[in-house]
């Protein structure tokens, strides 16, 4: 089971700050959506919106055709995993005992997995939840969005805490089980070159407003990567908007925006120049730089 998302107009306000303006977009179910921003661009306020931890000031909403904002069938088919490190510092259960308790609140939870899970992650059974390491309580945290196979699952740079090695484990899980047990996942974050691999489609924001959505074969047709000798690299991109560069030796390869020609294709093959995809990451810096970049 999974939900698609339409929001329309939303907009979110504190005091006289702006965190969400008028944003608009849908999300399809049943896939890995990429939700894209730098810290303050209005991630988490749009996320507590989905998840129903907060109503809109402004727009409509729908979740599975419904508005999700004290609607109890959209909020326990929902799980909304964020870094809760203070919170878990008075939760005193053991690991063990806090995921069984978690059958009681979300009716697809699997046991079984979570303590497969528990496993993968190193996790101690008979350990307190207040006394694991950063890294681990971030790692059950993840166990539990996993596990709880929520029609909407929902990840707000849950991966803080991990090391390299635990986010990989992360991130592999998410896609395995995406396979077997189909479900609509938002992932937040601003590690774009490390997680671009498990997104179906991308939604950009910054100050609030979307910057970009669609596909991630959409998304990175924005731009090209072009690789070859540095002479005929330099001469080919002359006037186009270089995005990023990398020298070795006698070989450059560049991250250009914008689009190619059938001309340019044909030039950059006679030139001997290799045309590849764009880098989201590269993409999301250029579309998200401030002014004063």
């Amino acid at each position: 089971m999974s939900y698609a998302i339409e929001a329309k107009e939303v907009s979110v306000q504190y005091k006289d700050f702006t965190a969400i303006d008028q944003v608009s977009f849908q999300l399809k179910a049943g896939k890995i959506h990429g939700l894209l921003g730098r810290n303050g661009a209005g991630k988490t306020t749009l996320l507590s919106v989905l998840s129903a931890f907060r109503k809109a000031d402004n727009g409509t909403l729908t979740i599975d055709g419904e508005n999700p904002f004290e609607n109890p069938r959209i909020m326990q088919d929902t799980i909304f995993i964020f870094d809760q490190q203070k919170d878990l510092e008075y939760t005193y259960d053991k690991v063990g005992e806090m995921l069984k308790e978690m059958a009681y609140f979300r009716p697809n939870f699997d046991e079984a997995y979570a303590l497969q899970l528990v496993k993968k992650f190193k996790l101690p059974l008979n350990k307190k939840v207040n006394q694991l390491s950063k890294g681990k309580k971030s790692a059950f945290q993840a166990i539990i969005g996993l596990a709880s196979r929520a029609p909407l699952t929902i990840f707000d740079e849950a991966y803080l805490g991990m090391d390299a090695p635990t986010r990989e484990i992360f991130y592999k899980e998410i896609l395995n089980d995406q396979e077997e047990h189909p479900r609509t996942i938002i992932f937040s974050t601003h590690l774009v070159s490390e997680a671009d691999y498990l997104f179906d489609e991308v939604l950009m924001i910054h100050n609030g407003k979307v910057l970009l959505q669609g596909t991630n074969e959409q998304v990175i047709s924005e731009g090209f990567s072009l690789t070859g000798s540095l002479e005929q690299v330099d001469a080919f991109t002359e006037g186009l908007e270089v995005l990023n560069s990398q020298v070795l030796g006698g070989t450059k390869s560049v991250m250009v925006y914008g689009g190619l020609s059938e001309q340019q294709r044909i030039a950059a093959d006679q030139a001997g120049l290799e045309i590849g995809n764009l880098s989201l990451h590269d993409l999301f810096v250029h579309l998200t730089k401030g002014e004063e970049e």
